[in-house]
């Protein structure tokens, strides 16, 4: 195991690599309908830990923690810095597993009190059966650059490890030669592994480590909206390119790329040897041939959050369509004046990829609140206060949203993008993939453009 990993034990049959919060929270969601499962299928011997309980101890201890936080006083991100005006949503505190009590294996004698040792240490005592998916879970935090995402991550890490997972966070953007050494460090533990999970098809470093696994089991678990456009490009045998870049001329690290791209395609087609999974909680229409869909209600997060208090207001959700030249941001501020006018917003949720100088804009031409939540959307939702209607544009939270906050009383509305507001090097896809985010939400009241003046 890489030093920077922190961790030891046992090889991971099942290990996640995730680049951003939304990844990391639905591979919790995974884990948790997978740990469902097999909590009411097995026939477990007394006194035998579930899942979760032999987890606990690999999970306690203080392995990967971002190293950079530790440089920093009193461990703060950048991404707690707040602008004026903005409002912190706290975190709780986070309690470590308890220990077992020794009493408890004083009674039992001397050779299952080893087995029950060698399970509580995550290991697996002979005659055991292999753990099932979800169990044995490793999480590769394949760190970003950006403070907010980093923010982000580290508090999804501190909850993974309440769960009882084991995380390993690897700075693979920390320079020149930071890839050659996450690679070179995971390539053992990638080779061990009977299941991957990935967030982000489409992330080269994800790519790039697909060429290296022999896992039979491939599961790619929501990344938002992305995750639609992938399961139809895989479908339809297309190379694999974000939405927004689609219809754009490859560049020279695109062409470059492209082998190893063929190559993850490949290996994410099913076949007699492979199987994938996609575990999401986006309308998937073009299904390939042999790929499971799980459907994500977000059932981990119910339990762990709320049910929250709801407000009188409204609440507005933000988008990064003008950071990735989608949208044009003097368009998007009069959408935003316009539509938090008509309803009463006063409180805007700030995308993690939002810039603060487009933010600070916001807070003062329309006056909202911004807040830069510290954990995704679907969770500070869930924990509340929260708006009785939550206004956003097309994007993965008006499908996440009504899942998470069912039964609560909130309304999702979405408004869609008028095609004014696109920018001359939109994708030709921009438009109609926006219309499709929009069209195919459930449980959502669909605003019209709004008009500027």
């Amino acid at each position: 195991m890489s030093p920077r990993a922190g961790q030891s034990g046992p090889p991971a049959r099942t290990l996640a690599f995730v680049e951003s919060p939304v990844q990391l929270l639905n591979v919790l969601e995974w884990a948790h309908l997978h740990a469902g499962r097999i909590a009411a299928g097995a026939q477990e011997a007394p006194g035998a830990p579930d899942a979760e309980g032999a987890q606990g101890a690999q999970g306690a201890g203080t392995g990967g923690a971002d190293p950079a936080a530790a440089a920093r006083p009193g461990g703060s991100d950048p991404a707690t810095a707040f602008l004026p005006g903005q409002a912190a949503v706290p975190v709780p505190a986070l309690p470590a597993p308890a220990p077992p009590a020794p009493a408890a294996l004083g009674a039992v004698p001397p050779q299952s009190r080893r087995a029950a040792v060698r399970r509580a240490l995550g290991r697996r005592a002979p005659g055991d059966r292999a753990p099932a998916a979800g169990a044995d879970l490793t999480v590769v935090v394949l760190a970003p650059t950006d403070p907010m995402t980093r923010g982000q991550l580290r508090r999804m890490a501190d909850l993974a490890r309440e769960d009882g997972h084991r995380v390993r966070w690897e700075e693979a953007r920390g320079g020149a030669s930071a890839p050659f050494q996450t690679i070179g460090g995971l390539a053992g533990v990638l080779r061990r592994a009977d299941r991957i999970v990935m967030g982000d098809p489409f992330s080269r470093y994800v790519q790039l480590l697909l060429t290296i696994t022999r896992a039979k089991d491939l599961v790619v678990v929501d990344d938002g909206t992305a995750t639609m456009e992938f399961v139809a490009q895989l479908a339809r045998g297309e190379r694999l390119v974000r939405w927004h870049r689609k219809g754009g001329r490859p560049g020279a690290r695109d062409l470059l790329f492209a082998p190893v791209s063929s190559s993850a395609r490949r290996r994410l087609t099913p076949n007699a040897r492979r199987r994938v999974e996609v575990f999401s909680s986006m309308p998937v229409s073009e299904i390939p041939d042999g790929v499971t869909v799980t459907a994500n209600g977000f059932a981990w997060t119910r339990a762990r959050f709320g049910p929250p208090t709801v407000t009188a207001g409204a609440d507005m959700v933000g988008t990064s369509l003008v950071e990735t030249g989608v949208v044009d941001g003097e368009r998007y501020l009069e959408a935003v004046r316009a539509l938090a006018k008509a309803h009463g917003a006063t409180r805007y949720f700030a995308h993690r990829r939002e810039h603060p100088d487009k933010l600070r804009r916001l807070a003062a031409e329309t006056g909202l609140e911004i807040v830069r939540p510290e954990l995704p959307l679907e969770l500070i939702a869930r924990r509340g206060p929260v708006g009785r209607t939550i206004l956003s544009f097309p994007s993965t939270v008006v499908h996440t949203l009504p899942l998470a906050l069912a039964g609560t009383g909130v309304r999702v509305a979405v408004c869609d993008i008028d095609p004014a507001w696109l920018t001359d090097t939109a994708s030709p896809r921009a438009q109609g993939f926006l219309s499709g985010v929009t069209g195919t939400a459930r449980d959502v009241h669909r605003l019209a453009a709004v008009s500027l003046a």
